[in-house]
């Protein structure tokens, strides 16, 4: 069939489960918790009343259970967009491919993803330990350019494209929003705002050890561009989900202001504190 893929193109690993993720299409619920550190799978899956599925390989830990009589995912993606790219791909070959023949279903399954991360935030009037939820994004990555057919641009992008000063970096440049109707869940956040995507944490954060970043100013020119917080997925987790169907979100727990200095005082008590909050309102 023309929709057939070959073996190297959705490589499966013996049991039949997909080669990074190592999950079946039956491990997983269609309300998916991504979070980067595989050490974090186990802080949110404490808070399910029963835990049906455990299952990992490399930086890819995942739990599904249940709470509150709905079945759902929490799922570690370790760090950066390199590393969506596979979890995306994956997640969605589950749910819209028959792994078995390797073939296209003809019926869409939309999942919905939420990302669970922490952040640190360019703008100084952005107050750490509250919850952020990403509304435009930028990467700076460069990986929706890997990809045929992917467009996108509203007022934020094309402020950003005409104002961004560097050249060298701008050809990376892509943008994408979020799933407006996931943002229902989480209208009592403090902040709604504009978050960039960085493929580093050192240079392309503005840090400099031994080595000198591009522009000491670098967070402030983001935040003139309309930038309110920057972290390393979430530009990744909107483009793909646009292109493959599925719904996106990202929650940000702001534990550093950059601008002011501050980091949270006990980040641990933070992240606990986004945990419930989330859970209480994807599972009402």
């Amino acid at each position: 069939m023309l929709n057939q893929l070959a073996a190297s193109e959705l490589v499966l690993n013996q049991d039949g489960s997909v080669y990074h993720l190592n999950l079946k299409p039956e491990d997983i619920a269609e309300k998916i918790l991504l979070v980067g550190d595989p050490d974090r799978v186990p802080k949110v899956s404490q808070y399910f009343d029963k835990i049906e599925v455990k299952k990992n390989k490399r930086e890819f830990y995942t739990h599904t259970g249940m709470l509150r009589g709905e079945r759902i995912t929490v799922m570690s993606t370790g760090i950066g967009t390199e590393n969506i790219d596979i979890v995306m791909n994956e997640l969605d070959a589950l749910v819209n491919i028959d792994l078995a023949k390797k073939e296209f279903k003809t019926e869409h399954t939309a999942l919905q993803l939420f990302r669970l991360g922490t952040c640190g935030s360019v703008n100084p009037d952005v107050e750490v330990d509250n919850m952020l939820v990403s509304e435009n994004v930028v990467g700076l990555d460069g990986l929706l350019h890997f990809y045929v057919d992917y467009e996108f641009e509203n007022e934020f992008s094309r402020n950003f494209l005409e104002k961004f000063p560097y050249e060298k970096i701008k050809p990376l440049l892509y943008f994408s929003e979020w799933t407006a109707s996931q943002y229902e869940y989480f209208k009592d956040a403090k902040y709604v705002g504009n978050t960039a995507t960085f493929p580093g944490f050192y240079a392309p954060q503005g840090r400099q050890l031994r080595l000198k970043s591009t522009d000491e100013q670098f967070l402030e020119v983001l935040n003139d561009l309309g930038v309110t917080n920057f972290e390393m997925e979430t530009s990744a987790i909107y483009g793909l989900s646009k292109l493959l169907g599925h719904k996106a979100i990202t929650i940000n727990n702001v534990i550093a202001n950059r601008r002011r200095g501050e980091f949270a005082a006990d980040h641990h008590a933070s992240e606990k504190k986004m945990i419930e909050w989330v859970l209480e309102r994807v599972i009402q």
